[in-house]
């Protein structure tokens, strides 16, 4: 599945909370103050980057459609609640579309998967993703209990895929097709993987890290992100 060489560089930005974190935790790197998220996002708009949404990325990967010269695609990871009270009006100000990756079993509820190792913090409710993708913020598939796709079973991994694209399929009423592979990680044998996704309805995937990448791509079940952090420079990042 190779991207329309119409656009030469996209770039896929991996975000997890958005806001400070709780008074009785120390400085955590996957918080992004408000203000620093609002700076990258001034930076998208005002620089030759050009937002688009997991459609058009997409009709772009199956042919259809070339990008912009330069696209990039916001995207936040386990639906945490900051993304609709912080991240959200955010993104409306400049008119950005995003996408969130969603665990389903933790729908409503809390980061239990950290372990503790995490501040606690609410998860998005269904009520809070319908929302969002009212606000132009693509709900896709994390998985459903967060789990490392490489410590899974094939028979396992299936579950994780084909079960939580039905329940967001189910809840919102729409499509399916990008899924994000928890803390990043995938099992040795890729091409198995990239089948199984395919298989079972997936169009393109998404890895941590990796940084920007060139289209058109090599294999629409890897693709790299940038990782952001509280002191992330974007505009250096972004630098190809």
């Amino acid at each position: 599945m190779n991207a329309q060489l119409g656009c030469s560089i996209l770039a896929i930005l991996a975000y997890h909370k958005i806001g400070d974190p709780p008074r009785s935790n120390s400085p955590n790197r996957w918080y992004i103050p408000k203000a620093t998220f609002r700076d990258h996002l001034r930076y998208l708009s005002s620089s030759a980057w050009e937002v688009i949404s997991v459609d058009a990325l997409l009709r772009a990967l199956a042919g259809s459609e070339s990008l912009p010269q330069r696209a990039a695609l916001l995207t936040f990871d386990d639906g945490y609640k900051s993304l609709l009270d912080t991240a959200s009006s955010c993104l409306r100000q400049f008119g950005f579309p995003s996408v969130a990756f969603i665990p389903t079993q933790f729908v409503g509820g809390y980061n239990d998967f950290d372990g503790g190792r995490e501040p606690k913090e609410a998860i998005c409710s269904w009520d809070d993703l319908r929302e969002l993708e009212r606000h132009g913020c693509s709900i896709q598939s994390h998985g459903v209990r967060h789990l490392s796709m490489s410590s899974l079973g094939q028979e396992a991994q299936e579950e994780e895929l084909v079960s939580s694209k039905r329940t967001i399929e189910s809840e919102l009423g729409k499509s399916v097709e990008v899924f994000s592979y928890p803390y990043g990680r995938v099992s040795e044998d890729r091409p198995a993987v990239s089948e199984l996704l395919k298989r079972v309805g997936y169009q393109a995937a998404c890895l941590f890290g990796g940084g920007v990448t060139a289209l058109p791509v090599k294999n629409a079940y890897y693709l790299p992100r940038v990782d952001l952090y509280p002191h992330s420079d974007l505009a250096k990042l972004l630098v190809s």
